[in-house]
C-alpha cells in the first residue's frame, strides 16, 4: 500500500495532533527519563526534557517493538513478518501517528509521501532514511473487467502526452506553477458515470481540500475518466472496504495508492502501473 511535497499542501493536512509526552512503547532505560531521574537536579530535568526521544535508527530495530499501520494496507501486511513485533492497526494513518506521538507504538510504516506530510507537520517525528519496502501503485478493478483493458489505453495516452508528469509536477515534485490536469472545455460524458472507490486520508494521493477529495490518484482518475467519455464519481471510505466494494459492484474501480499483491489479485485485477512507491518508517525525534 500505501512517493517532495509542495509547500501548499501542508496548509491542506490540519491534523490535530497533540504530543502527550509518555513514555514510548519500548523505549531503552536509559532515555531521557532515567537520566532525569539519576540527577535529581531541576536543571538536570530540564536538560533531559530537551534530549532526543528516538531510540529507533534502523528498520533492524524494528524487530520485538510495537508498529503502528492502517488496516489493510501493504505496510500491515509486511509488519506482520517483523520478528517479535507487535502490530496494531489503526483504521487512519491519522491515529496510526498520534498513537506514535503518545508513545503508545514504537514505529509507524507509512508510504513515503504521506509520510513526509505528517513529518513536516508534526516536528516531534522523523523518517528513518532507510527504506522498508519499495513497490509499485496501480488501479484496481474486478476480476475479468474489459474496462481493465481501456483503462491501459488510458494510462500509456496519459503518460504519453505529459499529463501524469503534470500531476505529479503539482503535488511531489514542488514546480511552482503546476497545474495538474484540468478537464478540458466541451469534454462529454457519453458512456455515463465511474465510482472510484478510496480512502482519501493519504496525501499527497488523496486528500480532502474543503469538501472535495483532491490529490494525485483524484486528478489521475479524472484524466482516465474524461479520456473514455465517463463521469467520475469519488466515494470515500476504509482502505478495507475498497476491494469488497469493487467485487460487489458498488464501485467500478479503486484507486488509493495500492500496491499490486499477490493476495489483492485473488480478488481484484489491476491495471499497468503508474507510479512507484516506498514504504517508510516513522519514529520520535
Amino acid at each position: 500500500m500505501k512517493k517532495l511535497i509542495s509547500v501548499a499542501l501542508a496548509g491542506v493536512m490540519a491534523l490535530s495532533l497533540a504530543a502527550c509526552g509518555s513514555t514510548p512503547a519500548s523505549e531503552p532505560a536509559s532515555g531521557s527519563t532515567a537520566a532525569s531521574a539519576a540527577s535529581g537536579s531541576s536543571a538536570a530535568s530540564a536538560s533531559a526534557s530537551t534530549e532526543s526521544k528516538q531510540y529507533i535508527f534502523s528498520v533492524d530495530e524494528l524487530t520485538g517493538k510495537t508498529v503502528g499501520v492502517q488496516l489493510g494496507t501493504t505496510g500491515d501486511i509486511y509488519a506482520q513478518d517483523i520478528e517479535g513485533a507487535t502490530v496494531e492497526q489503526f483504521n487512519k494513518f491519522n491515529d496510526a501517528v498520534l498513537a506514535l506521538k503518545q508513545g503508545k507504538v514504537d514505529a509507524v510504516i507509512i508510504d513515503n509521501e504521506p509520510g513526509k506530510v505528517f513529518v513536516e507537520q508534526n516536528p516531534d517525528i522523523t523518517m528513518l532514511d532507510e527504506d522498508f519496502a519499495v513497490e509499485d501503485y496501480a488501479i484496481a478493478l474486478n476480476k475479468g473487467s474489459e474496462m481493465t483493458e481501456k483503462f491501459n489505453e488510458a494510462i500509456a495516452a496519459i503518460k504519453e502526452n505529459g499529463t501524469l508528469d503534470a500531476i505529479l509536477d503539482k503535488y511531489i515534485n514542488g514546480v511552482e506553477g503546476a497545474e495538474g490536469y484540468v478537464t478540458p472545455e466541451g469534454t462529454e460524458y457519453p458512456n455515463g458515470t465511474l465510482t472510484m472507490a478510496t480512502n482519501a486520508y493519504f496525501p499527497p494521493y488523496e486528500y480532502y481540500e474543503g469538501d472535495e477529495i483532491v490529490g494525485i490518484d483524484a486528478e489521475f482518475a479524472k484524466a482516465i475518466c474524461d479520456y473514455l467519455g465517463y463521469e467520475l464519481v469519488i466515494e470515500d471510505m476504509a482502505f478495507d472496504s475498497i476491494i469488497p466494494a469493487i467485487t460487489s459492484g458498488k464501485a467500478d474501480f479503486g484507486a488509493a495508492g495500492m500496491t499490486v499483491t499477490e493476495d489483492r489479485l485473488v480478488n481484484v485485477d489491476f491495471t499497468d502501473s503508474y507510479c512507484t512507491g516506498i514504504q517508510s518508517v516513522l519514529v520520535l525525534k
